[in-house]
């Protein structure tokens, strides 16, 4: 392999790509050959690095030069300085805005600082589409272990010693899941890995097979050979084209290199690995539903018992952990249970990836260690609320979780904790709002989206959920009543204990649990006819305070509808039945005289 004196790494995340990561790498090629470096300095397409707000992300190697928010015309300036004579250029490095802090390194920024990655180890770090990189990263070094010094048994006792669990969302031991396996009788068994993602604002799976594809066959091909499967299934929805697309090449190059396939580091082992795309059905993500799909079918759940275990797809024994499960595996096996174990809480082993978005300054992918507390995720690696605005919640486990309230912001984030207070794990999406946000908006929004993504097959969840979606709808509009939070709540149970999956069984969770910590939010919407927030636009009547009106006519010339009048010098006034509540009028005020 040629050597290179630099690496220039270069995020080919969605996420970065999006913002013009192609651009700056083919930007840095043409400076490169320009300037007679392409021998001297390699260009490297990576995964996500995890501070998607800073996007395009690139690494200088061996300076470990962290740019941030790159164009290409930044280029032929690093090509210049840097590559050629130096110098780092340091006004295009990372800058910390709240403390207009220059950071020049990955060890600097705080947003990584708290982080361990195990199952982002090799994000941003190889590139995804070399399966030579993966290996000098002890790639397949696992599966080669696996194969050669150990029995099936052996395997299933590590995970289970390791305390893994399952990271899609329901959180059951990996160890236990692959021994029903194992001990399923059957000639034909199957792994599959669930690449499903579809709460709104997750992209965790994504990252990891758009950034490293051979941890998660290397870990499907381990699971193979753990319960005596010799085929397996990667479950994708066909919106990730990127992570499909390197999944293919490294597949590909899995079976050119022998790791898949027949006969792999001849041990008689055989094992091999195909692609099914999903078409974006929420209710996929559910095992049953998934293997429906697999099988040709509309995705939909099956009853259980029998689970899949005993017999899943084609009615064969299947095991089904997701991406995130997956890649963990290889390092558990390299660096033992007790080193995994060692990570986390009691109860809740290793690492979790989270996406954080929404209301806060880093948003991006964050591995944090279980137990981390909520408070720490927030404020010292997500750098906290933007504006100087108040913490409200924080939304874990998508569609399926509930909200966190910030008296819980010194909890500890794991699988039992999040269940206490009425949340859940999920599969990592953390979304955080701030004061601004109405509590009974988002629990309409989150419920609206499972109402659209039901598949309707229990009625439980097809009219239950649309009868709750309807009662928020009317809340919202200003039409609520007294006992319809009652009615929330009890229709809730009796979805939670009638539906047939996990989508309908959770689906109350964003309403339950805003009704438990911000009641007064609802009862405000109800009684008062009022939003807090600021949020429900049936619930907002705008006025103007006469003692702070300078009468400069500012409001009167924002309003679209003609319904401010008044005169100059003089207090204005807005007319109520004219007023559509745009606020146009507010932001155009700079004397804090509109109000709501």
């Amino acid at each position: 392999m040629d050597a290179y004196r630099t690496h220039v790494l270069v995020c080919g995340g969605t996420g970065c790509t999006s913002s013009g990561s192609g651009e700056v790498i083919s930007a840095f090629e043409q400076e490169l050959e320009k300037n007679g470096l392409s021998d001297e300095i390699k260009v490297v397409r990576t995964g996500c690095f995890g501070l998607c707000e800073a996007g395009p992300i690139v690494i200088v190697y061996p300076e470990a030069a962290f740019y941030s928010r790159l164009k290409a015309e930044d280029v032929p300036e690093i090509v210049e300085e840097h590559l050629l004579k130096g110098r780092v250029v340091e006004r295009l490095l990372h800058k910390d805005e709240e403390r207009n802090d220059i950071e020049t390194t990955l060890d600097e920024i705080d947003f990584y600082k708290k982080q361990h990655r195990v199952a982002l180890r090799n994000c941003g770090r190889i590139d995804p589409e070399q399966i030579d990189e993966y290996i000098a990263y002890d790639g397949y070094r696992a599966l080669g272990e696996v194969l050669t010094n150990m029995e099936p048994q052996e395997v299933i006792d590590l995970m289970k010693a390791s305390g893994l669990r399952g990271r899609g969302g329901g959180g059951f031991p990996t160890g236990v899941k692959w021994q029903f396996g194992h001990n399923a009788k059957g000639d034909q068994k199957y792994v599959i890995c669930n690449a499903d993602e579809g709460d709104p604002g997750a992209f965790m799976d994504r990252s990891v097979l758009e950034g490293d594809p051979h941890s998660v066959l290397e870990a499907m091909a381990i699971a193979g050979y753990a319960i005596g499967a010799n085929q397996g299934y990667i479950y994708v929805r066909a919106e990730y084209p990127i992570a499909v697309k390197r999944l293919e090449i490294a597949i590909n190059q899995a079976r050119e290199y022998g790791l898949l396939g027949k006969d792999i580091f001849g041990s008689g082992f055989d094992f091999d690995i195909e692609i099914r795309l999903g078409a974006g059905a929420f209710v996929c993500g559910e095992e049953t539903a998934l293997m429906e799909s697999i099988e040709g079918r509309r995705g939909q759940p099956r009853p259980k018992p029998p689970f899949p275990a005993n017999k899943g797809l084609f009615g064969k024994p299947t095991i089904v952990n997701n991406v995130e499960t997956f890649a963990n595996i290889p390092q558990i096996i390299l660096n033992g249970p007790e080193w995994f174990a060692s990570m986390g809480t009691e109860k809740s082993k290793g690492t979790k990836v989270f996406a954080l978005g929404g209301k806060i300054v880093n948003t991006g992918l964050v591995e944090i260690p279980m137990g981390t507390t909520l408070r720490e995720v927030i404020y010292e690696i997500g750098g906290g609320i933007p504006d100087g605005k108040k913490f409200k919640a924080a939304q874990t486990g998508g569609p399926s979780g509930g909200c966190i309230p910030a008296e819980h912001l010194d909890l500890e984030i794991d699988y039992d904790n999040l269940q206490s207070i009425g949340s859940m794990m999920g599969s990592g999406g953390l979304i955080v709002m701030d004061e601004d946000n109405c509590m009974v908006d988002v629990a309409k929004f989150f419920l609206d989206f499972t109402v659209d993504e039901s598949c309707g097959k229990c009625a439980a969840c097809r009219i239950g959920t649309k009868r709750m979606l309807e009662i928020l709808e009317r809340i919202t509009a200003g039409k609520g009543e007294p006992g319809d939070i009652e009615k929330l709540e009890a229709l809730g149970e009796s979805i939670k204990a009638g539906s047939l999956c996990g989508l309908g069984k959770t689906a109350p969770n964003p309403v339950l649990s805003t009704i438990r910590y911000f009641r007064d939010e609802y009862e405000s919407h109800i009684y008062d006819k009022r939003c807090p927030a600021g949020v429900c636009q049936d619930l907002i009547a705008y006025s103007i305070d006469e003692d702070k009106c300078v009468g400069c006519g500012a409001c009167a010339r924002a309003c679209p509808v003609s319904a401010i009048s008044g005169e100059r010098k003089h207090p204005y006034h807005i007319d109520a039945d004219k007023c559509i509540t745009c606020g146009a009028c507010e932001k155009a005020c700079r004397f804090g005289a509109v109000r709501h």
